[in-house]
């Protein structure tokens, strides 16, 4: 964990200043289980149980280091403190620094991947959309994308006060938050109050995610050229999952 991730009270980066602290706060996440999962329905989508696989938003690498085991890796995050951490746990994938929106590896995969609601931050239908056509740029023709979604409009309950707490050694870690939506974008506050011993720091990251039902997201999918399957239960963060298989005859979206 870093030693100051930022001034008291003072805002951070999302998932940079505080990286190491997010990795503990998750650290009951069952990943493993989500990786053979995403693994399994990619293979019933394509029947293909190995190949390419593109990590988008890939964080700290706690997803890459499982799917390592079965596909030659890339993973793609903005935060240069998470790609230090993935690099750590996952060595034998390639990690590029970037952003899902003006993604460009200028190669297809088997498989693509954007899990734990990552895909709300690009906060606009627009944004979904040219998104969506970057994501189907990078899929091979037959190849599949599993996208984790964020909560829909009418799901997402304003106020809701949650917390997490975590413990390493001497340091205790207390994430707070209580989100606000204003129209078709939610916000949350996460206060962190990090204990060690003899201090208490208090730092504020600022996370703003859009709101997209289920209609927009399979119409985006479908005018990026896959073809979607909806799963209510999804993942274990139970916020439903898309396995979209990209059209054998679809042009490169653009």
């Amino acid at each position: 964990m870093a030693s100051t991730p930022g001034r008291a009270g003072g805002a951070v980066a999302p998932y940079s200043d505080l990286a190491e602290v997010y990795d503990l706060i998750h650290a009951d996440k069952p990943y493993a289980q989500e990786a053979r999962q995403v693994r399994e329905l990619a293979t019933q989508a394509a029947g293909r149980r190995g190949g390419t696989l593109l990590d988008v938003a890939c964080g700290s690498g706690r997803h890459l280091e499982h799917f390592t085991r079965w596909y030659s890796c890339v993973g793609v995050d903005p935060s240069p403190e998470m790609l230090r951490l993935a690099r750590q746990r996952a060595p034998r994938a390639t990690l590029v620094r970037g952003r899902m929106e003006t993604l460009d590896l200028r190669r297809e995969f088997d498989v693509v991947t954007c899990l734990f609601s990552a895909i709300g931050y690009v906060r606009t239908v627009a944004g979904l959309r040219r998104t969506l056509r970057r994501f189907a740029r990078h899929t091979a023709p037959g190849g599949v994308l599993v996208l984790e979604p964020w909560i829909p409009p009418e799901a997402f309950r304003t106020g809701l006060v949650s917390h997490l707490v975590a413990r390493s050694g001497p340091t205790t870690i207390l994430r707070m938050d209580a989100g606000v939506r204003r129209g078709t974008l939610s916000t949350f506050d996460f206060h962190y109050l990090l204990g060690r011993p003899g201090q208490v720091e208090h730092a504020v990251e600022r996370h703003v995610l859009g709101l997209f039902s289920r209609r927009t997201t399979e119409s985006a999918l479908r005018d990026a050229g896959y073809s979607p399957r909806y799963y209510p239960k999804g993942l274990t963060t139970r916020r439903g999952l898309y396995v979209a298989v990209r059209s054998s005859s679809a042009r490169p979206a653009r």
